[in-house]
């Protein structure tokens, strides 16, 4: 796409074909090859002054040419010229310009990773940055938002979505997130299988999973990863890890749940119903 937006800049140099001023300063953006454009971007690449590239964004908003997805942040809706058409339609590239710092993971994460084939249609976002409740909804995306303080944001690996660098959080540091929350993970019934799946790979990491959760520094996760890895007979490196790393104080597996009964040796009160399922 990127070659035939060159051609077409060739061309109107060239041949100074008679495109509208608007139309060629679009197309200039658009061969950029960036999913969003900022203000900053505008002004740079047009050699223009800051207020005049925000004025013409906002104008060209309101023509529909382009779309807002944060403050001084665009998205081209559509460009059209000859054979040249752009469309930006995955919400996964809205997430560095509208939170950053900021990474994908938890329910968005384990399927990524295939953990699980259930899906979802919110994409769970970890933010460094304050937000109010309107910013959780961007047209043809929902983003399920929570705040975490940017030294905790570790445990992520860059990944490419079209032409945008996203970071989402790696297997170990996804399991420890819906530990954490398991109530908006899913369900802890989807967390721990999401747990079993994470200990059928073969680069599974108990070394990391626990220096992580040390990183993270949540009494809670501990109790609820060593009674899980007790569970699912994931083995005394990870049973005995826990156990030496417990906290005072009881936890509950879950917050949503009735957890009536309580795992004396792990500090922790879960239900009753999943304590029968899942214990072997």
């Amino acid at each position: 796409m990127i070659n035939s937006i060159s051609a077409i800049l060739f061309n109107m140099d060239e041949l100074d074909l008679k495109i509208p001023v608007g139309r060629k300063r679009l197309i200039r953006l658009a061969a950029l090859g960036k999913d969003v454009v900022t203000i900053d971007d505008v002004a740079h690449e047009l050699e223009i002054s800051h207020m005049q590239s925000a004025k013409m964004l906002s104008r060209w908003a309101s023509q529909g040419w382009v779309r807002r997805v944060a403050p001084g942040a665009y998205f081209l809706v559509e460009l059209q010229l000859q054979e040249c058409r752009i469309a930006v339609c995955d919400p996964w590239i809205l997430v560095p310009v509208k939170f950053s710092p900021a990474y994908i993971g938890g329910f968005t994460g384990s399927e990524y990773w295939d953990f699980t084939d259930q899906m979802f249609r919110e994409i769970r976002v970890y933010t460094a940055r304050r937000f109010t409740s309107e910013e959780n909804y961007q047209p043809g995306a929902y983003f399920s938002l929570a705040h975490m303080r940017e030294d905790k944001m570790f445990g992520t690996e860059i990944i490419w979505r079209e032409q945008t660098r996203v970071a989402i959080s790696d297997m170990h540091r996804t399991i420890l997130d819906m530990l954490a929350e398991p109530y908006i993970n899913g369900g802890i019934w989807h967390v721990a299988d999401c747990f079993k799946e994470y200990l059928k790979k073969s680069d599974k990491d108990i070394d990391k999973l626990i220096q992580y959760a040390e990183r993270i520094g949540n009494g809670a996760l501990f109790k609820r990863l060593g009674y899980l890895a007790e569970c699912t007979q994931a083995g005394n490196e990870l049973i005995n890890a826990c156990k030496s790393r417990l906290t005072k104080g009881h936890a509950k597996l879950t917050t949503v749940d009735n957890c009536s009964r309580l795992i004396t040796r792990w500090n922790l009160r879960v239900p009753e119903s999943f304590h029968k399922h899942i214990t072997p």
